[in-house]
């Protein structure tokens, strides 16, 4: 059965380690954003991993030889020398928020906040965590495992409370 892991990339090898994992027939999985960069001599928009060090693949745990065989692939995560998998409604969410088109970026990892749902847009559905910075709404959306978190700035307009958890 396959399952989502992330896996640990050499720092600036995330883009060419999920080429090769591609081409070796795996679904991976590298969510990026847009920032602009200044050079000496001129400003350039680039492309950033989200998840700076990490990538996302999917894969039947059973063919682990085959990712770790990977140039710019360290390790696959987990816990006590035990493959963790990520849950696949945390993928769905970060591939929505990369789908939509809203600026994203890095985000400190939260646990703790007010659950929101988005109901208008193209991320209509997703829960995350309102946080407000100056004048700024964004949805956080966590990926436990990692630790980590991606923002997405998003409108009053399109928010409510999230139906609480049963």
């Amino acid at each position: 059965m396959q399952s989502w892991f992330a896996l640990t990339a050499k720092p600036r090898h995330e883009k060419s380690a999920t080429r090769i994992l591609s081409i070796r027939g795996l679904q991976p999985f590298l969510p990026v954003y847009r920032a602009q960069h200044q050079w000496s001599d001129r400003v350039k928009s680039i492309e950033l991993p989200l998840f700076p060090g990490y990538i996302f693949c999917r894969f039947d745990y059973a063919h682990r030889w085959t990712v770790l065989s990977t140039p710019g692939v360290n390790s696959i995560i987990g816990f006590d020398q035990a493959p963790a998998p990520v849950p696949d409604a945390e993928i769905d969410r970060i591939q929505a928020i990369v789908a939509s088109g809203l600026p994203a970026r890095p985000w400190q990892y939260i646990q703790a906040g007010d659950a929101i749902r988005i109901h208008r847009g193209s991320l209509a559905g997703l829960e995350g965590v309102l946080v407000r910075e100056k004048d700024t709404m964004r949805v956080v959306v966590s990926v436990g495992l990692l630790r980590r978190s991606v923002a997405v700035e998003i409108d009053r307009n399109m928010i409510g409370a999230a139906a609480p958890a049963h």
